[in-house]
């Protein structure tokens, strides 16, 4: 049996890394409106007045991304989309924290 490879491709991001709100939208092929709805939402917070001065962060690429997948492919809307992620948010720090010990049973 032979085994086929497969390639992955990736960037690598610095957390100090900032976006405008095109740049992000390019990025993760998204349109300004779903990012100014996810805003809105709470999902992404950046700086600055308004949608011509906004500034994201390197986190906001993945935040957008995995929101994109949750609401295109399991067809679910952006506040459940937000619950969901905000879910992940809270497993990820309890992995986290049990990993380095800060829960005992």
């Amino acid at each position: 049996m032979r085994e086929q490879g497969s390639v992955v491709t990736g960037t690598v991001l610095d957390e100090r890394i900032t976006l405008t709100l095109n740049e992000l939208c390019g990025m993760c092929g998204a349109s300004t409106e779903l990012v100014i709805d996810m805003v809105e939402e709470g999902i992404v917070d950046p700086t600055g007045r308004g949608p011509e001065e906004w500034c994201f962060t390197g986190e906001a690429i993945q935040r957008v991304q995995v929101v994109r997948r949750i609401t295109e492919d399991l067809r679910v809307n952006l506040p459940g989309a937000a619950l969901a992620l905000e879910l992940m948010d809270k497993l990820h720090a309890l992995r986290q924290q049990t990993a380095q010990g800060g829960i005992h049973g």
